[in-house]
């Protein structure tokens, strides 16, 4: 017979694995007598776990949800962070998904209503595989207002801070009248939190850096979901980050002859095609969101490169060159 803590742990497991566990099945699949499930049931009853019994000719077992969390466990913030790691990752494509979703399943089931219905209300979409951890710097009650809109599909409002001046970003600056947007999903691309939403005053598809916003309360009224272009959000987003109109392929392609492995390029290509033409050469068919960021691209390879086509990506190279050439030969400007 295990130690009692192991068998502790495999009964808790079994209750959680499905609602109604008859007795005598339990005692079965533990190899214990059924006098020995109870005594445990009981076990587990005082750490908290609100385990209730229902009578019948198969009488058993089911772990219930409670009406607080069991103790020494996690407080609810740190209950409600659990399960959206969790949720995260369950889409991060690591193969993890299926324990992730279990132990989400596990942490759900024990948590009280008011924390179910949070996380319930929180759908994450990751539009990129394999997900970088989203910013942790996002507050997670501004997460749960934006899931909790999109969730009750309620018009949210919220100022939206500008882009830094440093940075590159590709979203619109704040107005100074809050935005008014129909929020429809909550999604993570390259680390970071993302709302998708139409927005009422633009009469378009945007998306939202989540660590820019901050909500206003209250909502505004429920509105019936509009039909996103393609109906595949992965597919939009990812065509918005490349540039390209609710398509998920980048707006420039082009293909070229590389005088290096396909194995040697294969390792620095994500997104790319590469076929092997014989020793060190291989075509390679890559897209990105500019002629010149696709040529740029192309060029980090340490070979000889022979360009396939199209047009767009010849003038590209020759474009850069210039560019490159007047860089090599201009003379500094003095910083002050």
């Amino acid at each position: 017979m295990p130690k009692t803590s192991g068998r502790l742990l495999s009964l808790l497991s079994l209750l959680q694995a499905r609602r109604d566990w008859p007795g005598a099945l339990l005692a079965e699949r533990l190899d214990i007598s059924p006098r020995t499930v109870r005594r445990d049931v009981d076990r587990l009853r005082e750490l908290g776990y609100p385990i209730v019994a229902f009578k019948g000719p198969d009488g058993g077992y089911r772990l219930d949800a409670g009406t607080e969390l069991p103790p020494l466990l996690f407080d609810d913030e740190q209950a409600v962070a659990l399960a959206i790691a969790l949720q995260i990752a369950t889409t991060t494509g690591a193969g993890i998904e299926e324990a992730a979703m279990r132990a989400l399943t596990t942490v759900r089931q024990v948590m009280p209503a008011r924390l179910r219905r949070r996380i319930d209300a929180l759908q994450v979409t990751a539009v990129e595989r394999p997900a970088p951890q989203p910013d942790p710097q996002v507050e997670s009650g501004v997460l749960m207002t934006l899931s909790a809109a999109v969730h009750a599909r309620e018009v949210l409002r919220f100022d939206y801070a500008p882009a830094s001046p440093l940075g590159v970003d590709d979203h619109e600056p704040a107005a100074p009248p809050p935005r008014r947007v129909q929020p429809h999903h909550l999604v993570t691309w390259g680390g970071r939190w993302y709302l998708l939403a139409w927005d009422l005053d633009r009469e378009d598809w945007r998306t939202f850096r989540a660590d820019r916003i901050t909500p206003r309360i209250p909502t505004g009224p429920r509105f019936s979901p509009r039909e996103l272009p393609g109906g595949d959000v992965t597919a939009f987003v990812a065509g918005r980050f490349r540039g390209s109109d609710g398509s998920d392929d980048w707006p420039c392609r082009g293909e070229v002859i590389l005088h290096m492995s396909a194995a040697a390029v294969s390792r620095h290509t994500r997104d790319g095609i590469v076929e092997e033409l014989g020793r060190n050469r291989c075509r390679l068919i890559l897209g990105s969101w500019s002629w010149p960021a696709l040529a740029a691209a192309v060029g980090r390879f340490d070979a000889d490169i022979e360009v396939v086509g199209p047009p767009e990506l010849t003038d590209a190279f020759a474009h850069l060159a210039r560019r490159y050439a007047n860089a090599a030969t201009a003379t500094p400007t003095p910083v002050r």
